[in-house]
């Protein structure tokens, strides 16, 4: 049974068409994916199907009392109170459950009749069992812990939501969101406001969710963990495929090979039959053949081949070698007020090194970057540039430093006043802006279009020692890739702040962790570094319970040693793999063979779907029983899913 089946959708802005007559539909357990590039509607097709805004054409129709939670990109506020209150406030029914109790009450008290006050005292308990019964599910229990999740500290969960900056109060109305616990998520890019550790334990959280959702991200990584099917916006209209993201690529990259091979394949019968027209048609003797074959030519399929948009396509130049030692920071302090972002900072970089900057949001990771730029100074201490360093800086808010009255051209020509006007405008036209679109004025850019501007100043100034700070933010999936494909090829040294995990696990050779004022460096990935701080967890946990049962240490004694600290850590991963190994076993198995009857069912849904097969009764009948039987297992096999992952979510826990 579908959960949401949108027909025949239609919008379209001035001349531009989004949507024409495109249909599709979500099943109660879909993961889906909407991608698309920058433009082509991912947003606008999202808001249709929480009903936040209409299309010019078409319907979208829910199941009967299903629920669907929207996060759109922007938020227009959240409910006034503390921000427990506020988040605990945004789970439909709690104000008239509480109405009505209280109603009861009242009647209860003003009632004079014994039959009455029977019916009301049962009408009261069973609210108070159904307030209880909504309290286990919504409660301020339940709301801290996503908050905290999150990233809320308990001081703030008693603030008032007024107080919250922009990027709190989108986390705030997204563990709302969570809270209510919709059959049917709609995030449009969710992760931009998150931090690395929350992104971590969003993605766990959303991972353990067995609810329908639709997913608008940039992270391939974070898109391919949590999707089980794509709906892509292409030029010939709205596309399904089956699986994640890396599915949708290849899949799409396998059907346009084929179509042009078919193509190729028509267009040579078509020539050959042209050819035999042209030579034979004017003669009597072949006068026949040629009809026959001009039929032929009337009738070849014409093999609609796939297009594809445009994307960025650029590399970074060629740079100069700096020194081995790119920069140096000596006894850095930074202050806030009364905030210590820094306290005795020292740390270096070397030459071909590629850093991530991790961090809790406030730590200080995009004050680190501007003191490294040049454009904060350090309380006290001093950052050093080594020898032959020339520094490109690409801010996270670089629409600021973009002069808004200035056309594209206009913005970035100084940058290069020894080259033709040619070569600019072919570095502009790598970044997708070309003829005309130069001329246009900064002021009435999208964010995407803002943020190729940026990125094409930086390759103008050829700079061996990059700072980049959230540069995905404002690019779609095929700009990100673009990018990240760019800096494999970059020849010099990177440092950079990112939430994207497939940025990160992509590019860094290190991390360094941002908390407490200072500085931790950890080499590898970002998987790598959150493997370690899961196994640093997991030892201090089985320290902790060492201690206080008598066994493996003693309160108060001191830090492990190195050699202590590995055995404990693997003991906790023997343990976790006792409990925990079999269940996860029989999770894959369960989700290997539902991706395996649900592909037969899409199968037998393309042959059923064709109303000629009825016209065959006989071979109808066994397709038809077979989808039943299939249908039926689907349905056993998601209930015995869902109960894995409660028995995997306790031994966790």
């Amino acid at each position: 049974m579908s959960l949401v089946i949108a027909q025949d959708i239609s919008l379209a802005y001035g001349k531009k068409v989004l949507f024409d007559e495109d249909n599709f539909t979500l099943g109660p357990r879909d993961r889906v994916g909407l991608v698309g590039a920058n433009g082509t509607g991912k947003s606008s097709l999202m808001k249709i199907i929480a009903g936040a805004s209409q299309p010019d054409g078409g319907t979208v129709q829910y199941s009967r009392r299903a629920r669907a939670g929207y996060l759109p990109q922007e938020i227009a506020g959240l409910p006034e109170g503390t921000v427990v209150e506020a988040v605990m406030s945004t789970v439909p029914g709690r104000d008239s459950l509480e109405s009505r109790l209280k109603d009861t009450e009242g009647a209860l008290a003003a009632s004079t009749d014994e039959e009455e006050q029977l019916e009301l005292a049962q009408t009261l308990a069973d609210l108070h069992a159904e307030l209880d019964d909504f309290e286990n599910r919504y409660g301020r229990h339940h709301a801290e812990r996503i908050l905290k999740g999150l990233g809320f500290k308990d001081a703030d969960l008693s603030k008032p939501t007024q107080a919250l900056s922009g990027g709190w109060r989108m986390r705030a109305a997204l563990a709302g969101l969570l809270l209510q616990d919709p059959d049917l998520l709609l995030l449009d890019e969710p992760t931009n406001h998150l931090d690395v550790p929350t992104l971590a334990w969003f993605d766990g959280f959303l991972r353990r969710s067995n609810k329908a959702m639709v997913l608008i991200s940039h992270d391939r990584d974070f898109l391919n963990r949590q999707i089980n099917r794509v709906v892509s916006l292409e030029m010939e209209g709205v596309r399904e495929y089956a699986g994640n993201y890396e599915d949708y690529k290849r899949q799409r990259a396998e059907e346009m090979v084929l179509l042009q091979a078919r193509a190729e394949k028509v267009e040579q019968r078509r020539a050959e039959l042209q050819g035999f027209i042209d030579r034979f048609g004017a003669k009597a003797t072949k006068a026949k053949q040629a009809q026959s074959r001009a039929k032929m030519l009337a009738k070849l399929e014409k093999v609609q081949v796939l297009e594809e948009r445009q994307t960025m396509k650029f590399r970074f130049p060629e740079v100069e070698r700096s020194g081995r030692d790119v920069v140096l920071m000596e006894g850095i302090t930074k202050r806030y007020g009364a905030l210590s972002v820094y306290d005795g900072l020292d740390a270096r970089l070397e030459r071909g090194q590629r850093i991530a900057v991790v961090g809790a949001n406030g730590a200080g990771k995009t004050t680190l970057l501007k003191m490294v730029a040049g454009e904060l100074a350090p309380d006290t201490g001093k950052v050093s540039l080594g020898h032959n360093v020339v520094v490109g800086y690409y801010a996270q808010h670089h629409a600021d430093k973009l002069n808004r009255n200035n056309t594209i051209i206009e913005e970035v020509r100084p940058l290069a006043a020894d080259k033709p006007e040619s070569y600019v405008r072919g570095v502009l036209g790598a970044f997708l802006f070309s003829g005309d679109d130069v001329e246009k004025p900064i002021g009435v850019l999208s964010g995407g279009e803002r943020a190729r501007v940026a990125l094409a100043k930086l390759l103008l100034i050829p700079s061996n020692f990059l700072l980049m700070d959230e540069p995905t933010n404002h690019l779609d999936l095929d700009s990100s890739e673009m990018l990240i494909e760019a800096l494999k090829l970059y020849g010099g040294t990177l440092l950079f702040v990112s939430h994207n995990r497939s940025f990160i696990n992509n590019l860094c050779t290190h991390v360094w962790e941002v908390a407490d004022g200072k500085l931790t460096s950890h080499p590898g990935n970002l998987d790598e570094y959150l493997y370690h701080q899961e196994q640093q967890r997991q030892a201090a946990e089985g320290a902790d319970t060492g201690a206080s049962s008598g066994k493996g240490g003693t309160a108060g004694s001191g830090p492990v040693s190195e050699k202590e600290r590995k055995r404990l850590e693997a003991e906790a991963r023997q343990r976790r793999s006792v409990v925990e190994g079999p269940i996860k076993k029989e999770i894959a198995k369960l989700e290997e063979r539902i991706a395996k009857v649900e592909a037969e069912q899409k199968e037998r849904e393309g042959q059923l779907a064709d109303p000629v097969l009825y016209n065959d009764f006989a071979r109808a009948k066994p397709l038809m029983d077979a989808h039943r039987v299939g249908k039926e297992e689907l349905e056993d096999l998601y209930a015995r899913w869902e109960v894995a992952q409660e028995k995997l979510a306790a031994a966790q826990a």
